[in-house]
């Protein structure tokens, strides 16, 4: 029987119960990576216990819409570690809660982020439709799922890759991109909170033409259900979405895991992670060659969010706070 999609977040209480192992991490992730980390977990635990076998280490799981992890983690969410899909959500870690250092950046290679991806169109049988790129989207009458920009780091990275993207091939035209935006807006059919919960929509109750999301859960979505054809787009020009990761210093101080959690981090850089990274159709630093060519990952034009916004902060401003760019258009457009 065929796997359905499902969303869950896991209680604020799963920290409250006391554990029995003398070593535990809780790692607060966005909310398609559930299958990945039971992938990672067991190799890291391996690994761990082999060299600590005194202090016999367990790991759980929380999963959700970045942004709404990040505010439980503000409300009081005891994770150890976060392994979240975009910069905003660990760096309102520090400026609303000072939970981690200003530096935290800089601590971990590659600005933190062990693995990156990109932004994937999914198409039913046949492609009816035609769709190619991101200037097929904002053609009249074509139904768009993905999950919601202001809960989702996945929905915030599929904006801001139309955005970007439309704002190139218009050369930085700004009203003609606005206009297509608010098409954009007017053919969202479903935007749900999480990356999940919009491939559910897609897959379980059948809504929508294309569903954006991550390259990775958009080649899962692919394996899973074969007898559906799913066609996997991946516009030539696209964002990098990066995935920052960092331990939460106050938390691993206070329940002294700061050893653990950063050696968990660490080991997400490494070549038996990035191999399992990889497989996974997320895009890697280090994974061996040989695994790299196995997925047939397409070539793409990245542009990064400074590239195009630049920053976080200025793209968070000027798309996503009250009545910027995503709240005007979407009061012009239909509400999603």
């Amino acid at each position: 029987m065929k796997r359905r999609y499902t969303s869950s977040v896991v209680g604020l209480l799963l920290l409250a119960a006391p554990s029995a192992y003398p070593a535990q991490l809780l790692n607060s992730s966005y909310d398609v990576s559930r299958e990945l980390y039971e992938q990672l977990n067991p190799v890291f635990i391996q690994q761990w216990d082999a060299q600590h076998p005194q202090d016999t280490l367990t790991i759980r799981q929380s999963h959700g819409g970045s942004s709404r992890q990040a505010l439980a983690l503000l409300q009081g969410m005891r994770a150890d570690v976060v392994t979240f899909n975009q910069v905003p959500d660990v760096q309102i870690l520090h400026d609303r809660g000072q939970l981690i250092p200003s530096d935290w950046q800089q601590r971990l290679a590659n600005n933190s982020s062990p693995y990156y991806s990109t932004m994937a169109l999914v198409v039913r049988r046949g492609n009816p439709l035609h769709i190619k790129g991101w200037q097929d989207l904002v053609k009249p009458d074509v139904k768009l799922i993905y999950p919601n920009p202001k809960t989702s780091g996945n929905g915030r990275y599929a904006w801001l890759a139309a955005w970007g993207s439309l704002s190139l091939s218009h050369h930085q035209d700004i009203s003609a991109v606005r206009r297509a935006m608010r098409q954009w807006v007017k053919n969202t059919q479903v935007a749900d909170i999480g990356g999940r919960g919009a491939t559910q929509s897609f897959v379980n109750q059948k809504l929508g033409d294309v569903l954006i999301t991550f390259e990775a859960e958009a080649r899962a979505l692919q394996q899973q259900y074969p007898d559906e054809h799913y066609q996997v787009i991946i516009p030539q020009t696209n964002i990098k979405a990066e995935f920052p990761v960092t331990w939460i210093d106050r938390n691993t101080e206070r329940d002294h895991s700061t050893t653990v959690a950063k050696a968990y981090l660490n080991f997400l850089y490494q070549p038996e992670a990035q191999n399992i990274l990889t497989r996974f159709y997320y895009r890697t630093y280090h994974a061996t060659p040989s695994i790299v060519a196995q997925q047939h990952f397409a070539p793409v034009h990245f542009f990064t969010v400074e590239q195009q916004f630049g920053s976080w902060a200025k793209a968070m401003q000027s798309q996503f706070a009250p009545q910027g760019e995503f709240d005007t258009l979407q009061a012009a457009g239909s509400p999603l």
